[in-house]
């Protein structure tokens, strides 16, 4: 697996306004599918910095996909529905949230809980984020 720069990806314009929407479904799914450790976050949002400058300090430097005002709900209700398998009690995706192999990791409690206990780096190893 390769280390990706951080990418704050705007959803392509395909058109018409359903058009970019479903662009950019299509552009984070395929996102989080390809990276080892992805943030997605809302465009400008403080947490969304923090858990990237977190995983940063570890040595992981992972893509920032940021969901543009407007479509935070859609995104996160499309990741909820296809990789977490919830959306209706299941499970629902919060901003800023991570991704890691392809799964849902959480957002900034779980990262931060996961660091202090010291399983976040076995983690992150374990997910081709890390190579120490």
């Amino acid at each position: 697996m390769h280390q990706a720069l951080p990418v704050h990806a705007p959803p392509p314009d395909a058109g018409g306004s359903g058009g970019t929407i479903a662009a950019a479904h299509a552009n984070v799914m395929k996102m989080v599918s390809e990276n080892p450790v992805i943030v997605v976050g809302t465009h400008g949002c403080c947490m969304c910095h923090v858990v990237q400058k977190l995983l940063q300090g570890l040595g992981v430097n992972p893509p920032v996909y940021e969901v543009d005002e407007g479509e935070e709900d859609d995104v996160a209700m499309e990741l909820s529905r296809k990789i977490v398998g919830g959306g209706d009690g299941g499970g629902t995706v919060q901003f800023p949230a991570v991704f890691v192999s392809g799964k849902y990791f959480g957002g900034l409690e779980r990262v931060m809980a996961k660091h202090i206990s010291g399983e976040l780096v076995p983690i992150l190893k374990d997910a081709g984020a890390l190579w120490l």
